[in-house]
């Protein structure tokens, strides 16, 4: 696979720049006061959010050929089906926290913000890794097989947000307020003074912020690795999962209901993740082509969703 990517400098500060206009709309316009995201707002910008990555689909399709648009698709179809795991944490936060529901789009907006640097960290350090070294190659193949295999066979486990360590450490540092304050993340307590100000305290906002990054850093330990099995080409890395994580909040919204009837998508997640690592572990000996691994990945993620619906069902 190619290791270096195609794409000039500048193409890189439009896309960069194309995001942050985006995120800056959505924040300052279109999500102006914070409000109750109900299910035909949130299927609007699901549509929205899918139709602008196939539009920048059709744009790599173009611009560099099948390959590398069908490297796309395929980059952005699988960590759009691993970050799906991000929408039963951010339930389950939601939950803990009593997020009032008019709040639960804003802390998104700040989570997947700090979401998307640190996925940009981790796709630089992964491509000097493998230019670096190679067998990198094999260690990240390894990593994902065993993964694969703890996901498939580990019983359903409860998300304890009490637990997160970045979040013990948050309120050892800073002092937290016991109810919200609209959407601020921080407030001054005038009955608390020093040096004459007023003390900055924390709000539970904060604290829902702060284990939805924590915890995105280790959803980003398996969506990384697995996307260089695709491609070696970093602005493909780079933009297909940008899109794939632009699109979450609205995807929450939206699946937030029904999300509990997904029983087998973490099966489908699980052999994905093993047939990506086998895919880079038989990298030298067997090639597997983008076409081939786009059929398999969505075919096992169109099977699980479908199990997953009929054990589901309600009485006919």
């Amino acid at each position: 696979m190619d290791s270096v990517t195609l794409a000039s400098p500048w193409m890189w500060v439009a896309f960069t720049g194309f995001v942050v206009g985006l995120l800056v709309l959505d924040l300052l316009v279109f999500h102006k006061e914070a409000h109750e995201v109900r299910f035909r707002e949130a299927l609007f910008w699901s549509i929205v959010w899918v139709a602008l990555a196939l539009v920048f689909n059709a744009v790599v399709w173009a611009a560099w050929g099948p390959v590398k648009g069908l490297e796309f698709l395929t980059g952005y179809l699988l960590e759009k089906s691993l970050s799906v795991d991000n929408l039963f944490v951010f339930l389950v936060v939601f939950s803990y926290f009593g997020v009032p529901p008019s709040l639960q789009h804003r802390v998104l907006f700040w989570g997947i913000l700090g979401a998307l640097a640190m996925r940009a960290l981790f796709i630089v350090a992964g491509a000097a890794l493998l230019q670096a070294f190679d067998w990198v190659l094999y260690v990240f193949g390894a990593f994902l097989v065993f993964t694969g295999v703890k996901l498939a066979f580990q019983k359903d486990e409860s998300v304890h947000p009490e637990r997160n360590l970045a979040l013990r450490l948050f309120r050892r540092v800073f002092p937290v307020v016991p109810d919200y304050r609209g959407d601020r993340f921080f407030v001054r307590e005038a009955g608390a003074r020093v040096g004459g100000a007023g003390r900055c305290f924390a709000t539970p906002l904060t604290l829902v912020l702060v284990v939805i990054e924590a915890t995105d850093v280790v959803f980003a330990v398996d969506s990384i690795p697995a996307i260089f099995a695709v491609t070696r080409d970093t602005f493909i890395v780079y933009t297909s999962n940008i899109f794939a994580i632009l699109g979450l909040r609205a995807l929450f919204f939206l699946l937030a209901g029904t999300l509990r009837r997904f029983v087998y998508l973490r099966h489908g997640l699980a052999v994905v993740l093993g047939f990506i690592g086998v895919k880079m572990l038989v990298s030298e000996c067997c090639h597997i082509s983008i076409a081939v691994s786009l059929a398999v990945v969505s075919g096992i993620l169109a099977a699980a969703i479908a199990a997953s619906l009929w054990k589901t069902r309600g009485p006919t």
